[in-house]
């Protein structure tokens, strides 16, 4: 191996970055999460457009907040071991505050992208919104608020993802008469959920299987879940909540220190294309963050709000819930699980 060769192999592995020989021009290395996202990313997007471009996607694959550590760790290194990374609305705005990502540049299919989901730090990927997901059979009446699942009839029946431990925090501050900018009063409907049996599933799928097993009846889910479970053969519908329900975007960003920031907004470019997006609406219920990307009638009815739901669509408030996010998580950890 050249000596050159040599030192970019080993700046690459004591970096953290996964250990494969890199490609020069072609690799990008990007950070997200496994399972389905990771799965359609793969089929959606890497086999069919990115690697006929030319280009070499690897996933560097872990739950967000090791990779949001991950990034801060590296922020000071001339090289990071992410070249995209992907990540939620809220989390992006975090580390953006850190100036962590390059500006986003004029992209070929940047015009496409829907105006009220730019961002200067990052590109949209997709986007749905919280809603309720419960059992019919089991519950015969549907719920019509977040407030429903603090109901005594549901004890021990209300099951909820480790991953959306912040988005919980917002809907009991929600129905303790918060919001996304007063957490306030979610502390004490947290510790209510919890007296009430609330139970905690270690990711999403875990939360589906407990649906499919009926050990839980009831939970607090995107929509574009929802629609991926029934089409999986979960029964389940959705409702959403008379509070209105709250938005989430999934977008992808280039660190600043990159190793390869031209492959690495190429890939971004071709995430926009209305293939990529396509397949994330049909497979996973996400909608598409462009504007030229049509669904079919049927899907856009299952996985799209209502004009008068969109007209009641509540969006985070990133900077709270940024300053937010230690509180929440410790809480969360220390006292809500616990």
């Amino acid at each position: 191996m050249r000596r050159r060769d040599l030192a970019l192999a080993v700046a690459a592995l004591t970096a953290g970055a996964p250990r494969l020989p890199r490609a020069q021009g072609s690799q990008v290395v990007v950070g997200t999460w496994g399972g389905d996202y990771g799965e359609i990313l793969q089929q959606g997007l890497d086999a069919p457009l990115a690697r006929p471009a030319g280009l070499e996607p690897v996933q560097d694959v872990a739950p967000a907040p090791p990779r949001k550590a991950k990034l801060l760790a590296e922020r000071q290194a001339r090289r990071g071991s992410m070249d995209v990374a992907a990540l939620s609305d809220v989390d992006m705005y975090e580390l953006s505050q850190h100036g962590l990502f390059e500006p986003v540049p004029a992209l070929t299919r940047a015009a496409a992208v829907i105006p009220a989901l730019r961002k200067p730090y990052a590109v949209p990927h997709i986007y749905s919104a919280r809603v309720i997901l419960y059992n019919p059979a089991r519950v015969a009446t549907p719920p019509r608020s977040y407030a429903d699942l603090w109901d005594p009839r549901y004890r021990g029946r209300v099951g909820l993802s480790d991953l959306l431990y912040a988005q919980y925090a917002e809907t009991a501050a929600i129905v303790g008469g918060g919001g996304p900018g007063d957490f306030a009063p979610a502390w004490n409907k947290l510790r209510e959920w919890k007296r009430l049996g609330a139970r905690v599933y270690p990711s999403n799928e875990a939360l589906a299987a407990g649906l499919k097993s009926e050990e839980v009846w009831l939970t607090v889910m995107w929509l574009a879940r929802g629609y991926m479970w029934k089409q999986a053969g979960l029964q389940i519908e959705h409702v959403v909540p008379e509070e209105g329900a709250t938005s989430i975007t999934y977008e992808m960003g280039v660190p600043k220190n990159s190793r390869g920031k031209d492959q690495a907004w190429r890939y971004i470019d071709l995430m926009l294309d209305p293939r990529a997006q396509g397949a994330f609406a049909r497979r996973m219920g996400y909608v598409p963050t462009v504007s030229d990307a049509p669904l079919p009638p049927d899907l856009a009815r299952q996985i799209s709000l209502s004009e008068a739901d969109q007209a009641r669509l509540r969006t985070p408030d990133y900077g709270y819930m940024a300053r937010m996010a230690p509180d929440v998580l410790e809480f969360w950890n220390r006292e809500f699980k616990a």
